[in-house]
Order: structure tokens, then C-alpha cells, then sequence
């Protein structure tokens, strides 16, 4: 999509930005938090294109240095939130399954665990399904998308090591998993505003049964 002339204007040099090979102190690194965490809510209420640099320093009470300071450009912002945000799932979803050995639970607590993350953070959905949209942020999408399947195929792999699943295609049942799951999500979730515990529950009795609604998988 074509960059808007305003976002050109916005956009700064690569070596202007603060975080390739600089170490910030623990008050910069919360400042830089501080910058993200309202970018994203602004990005998700009136949008990535409408919401300019000078918006956000101002809504922040500070000038525009201290935003070039951590960041090259509006885009560089919206990429180091969306990778923030994979990270943040990620986090939640280890969290949730660490200590259970079973590895069709751990896929279940997992679902869970991703349901309530999207609920408690569905202005970050709204940016990662903008994102979707523009190819320029497909990278860091995409490159979230393969770490979210090899670590679902990484229990998958073991439920079936394990008979817990039928034996098939690892990367293909993942994808079916994270599929259902995606899909549920944005619809009931981002759209619904629906309960993440009766979203995930849809979610787990699909993965796990599937359209016969058999008791157990085989």
C-alpha cells in the first residue's frame, strides 16, 4: 500500500533509531514501554494511518526527540509492538503449561491460555488483523506465525508419540488447531466481546473431537 505523504514525512533515517546497538537504562526501557503501550491503544481506536507521531508525543507529553529517541519511524513502532505482542503471548501461554507433563493438556491450557490473552489485549488483535493487510508489516507476522507453529507442533508431535492423538501429520494438525482457534477469536472475541473460558471451550472441543464428536481421537 502507498505510504501517505504525512507518514513520509515522519519517517526517519534507519540509523536514527535508538534501538539498533544502543543499551537502555531501566527508565528508558520503561519510557520506551510507556511510548508503545499507548501508541497501540491510539493505533487500535483511530487507526495506524490517521494517528500521526505528533499525536502521540503530544497525547505523552513529550516532544517529538524523545519518540526518535527509541523509534525511526511510525512503522518501526507498529513492528516493535507486534512483536512485543507475540512475545507477550508466548509468555502467557508458557505460563499456562509449564508444569503439565500431559501433552494434549498442555495444547488445551494453551487454547486457554491465548483466549484470555486476546481478551485482556484485543486492541492488539485489532493492530496484528491491520497488519494482515499491509505487506510491509508481513515480516514480522509471518516470522510470529511459524514460532506460534512449531511451538504447537512441538505437543502435537508428543500427544502422538504418546497415542494421546491419532497419527498424522504434525504441521498438519497444527494448523488446523491454530486455525480453529485464530478464527474463533477474531470473531467471537475481537468482534463478540464474547467470554474467553465458552470461546476456548468451543475451541478444545473441536480440536480434540473434531466434526464426529467422538469421545476420544482414533
Amino acid at each position: 500500500m502507498e505510504v501517505t505523504a504525512l507518514e513520509r514525512v515522519e519517517r526517519r533515517p534507519a540509523v536514527a533509531s535508538a534501538a539498533e546497538g544502543r543499551r537502555l537504562t531501566p527508565r528508558g526501557r520503561d519510557r520506551k514501554r510507556q511510548l508503545m503501550d499507548y501508541a497501540a491503544h491510539r493505533f487500535a481506536e483511530g487507526g495506524y494511518h490517521p494517528t500521526s507521531v505528533a499525536e502521540i508525543v503530544s497525547g505523552m507529553g513529550v516532544g517529538k526527540g524523545v519518540f526518535y529517541w527509541y523509534f525511526s519511524s511510525k512503522e518501526e513502532l507498529l513492528v516493535e509492538i507486534l512483536k512485543e505482542a507475540q512475545t507477550s503471548m508466548r509468555r502467557a501461554q508458557h505460563a499456562a503449561i509449564v508444569d503439565e507433563p500431559d501433552p494434549l493438556r498442555r495444547i488445551e491450557k494453551g487454547i486457554r491460555a491465548t483466549m484470555h490473552w486476546l481478551h485482556e489485549s484485543r486492541h492488539l488483535q485489532t493492530l496484528v488483523q491491520f497488519a494482515a493487510t499491509e505487506e510491509r508489516f508481513a515480516p514480522a507476522l509471518r516470522k510470529g506465525a511459524r514460532v506460534a507453529a512449531a511451538d504447537v507442533a512441538r505437543h502435537v508431535t508428543d500427544a502422538i508419540a504418546a497415542g494421546r492423538v491419532h497419527d498424522a501429520d504434525p504441521l498438519l494438525l497444527t494448523h488446523c488447531i491454530l486455525g480453529v482457534s485464530d478464527s474463533l477469536a477474531r470473531v467471537l472475541l475481537t468482534e463478540n466481546g464474547d467470554d474467553p473460558d465458552v470461546v476456548a471451550d468451543a475451541a478444545i472441543a473441536f480440536c480434540r473431537y473434531g466434526l464426529a464428536g467422538s469421545a476420544e481421537p482414533g
